[in-house]
């Protein structure tokens, strides 16, 4: 059974090109960016401004085909692309946590984006800690990356 999915807006953000883009929302701490949500969906907006952050999941837009094991950013041993956040996935579907500033006529203004400007946006979703937050974490190979990801950025292993 086909699987459709209609993007309901465009993320914008100051990063034009893949290569020096952030890698994660923690390496993006205050860049701003805004959400512009296509008119259809605007009513799906009411009540989201009483959250101070969200969740945008988005398309990975330009990125082709797929590869089942990735040499990801912050490593240089080959991984399993679940595994990791690398967009080159079967299904290339992003997502970051992002801090709202403001909502007005469907725009919505945000930062510490980590996405490329233009990408087309599958939906929101608002923070709720105590849902999303979890005790007792293991972080897998990540473990030996941690204290990194706010000072590395993208170059061209994805493009």
């Amino acid at each position: 059974m086909p699987v459709e999915l209609k993007p309901i807006g465009i993320i914008h953000s100051p990063f034009t090109a893949l290569k020096d883009m952030p890698i994660q929302p923690a390496g993006a701490v205050g860049v701003a960016g805004t959400v512009e949500v296509h008119e259809d969906f605007r009513a799906g907006l009411k009540d989201l401004d009483g959250f101070s952050h969200i969740i945008l999941l988005y398309h990975f837009h330009r990125s082709e085909g797929y590869r089942l094991e990735v040499v990801p950013f912050l490593d240089n041993e080959l991984h399993g692309v679940f595994a990791t956040r690398a967009p080159k996935r079967p299904n290339p579907i992003g997502l970051s946590v992002v801090r709202l500033l403001g909502m007005k006529n469907g725009i919505l203004e945000i930062e510490n984006v980590d996405v490329l400007d233009g990408t087309p946006l599958l939906d929101i979703k608002p923070y709720v800690p105590e849902f999303n937050a979890v005790d007792d974490v293991r972080c897998g190979w990540l473990d030996n990356a941690k204290g990194r990801v706010s000072d590395h950025k993208a170059d061209h292993r994805f493009e």
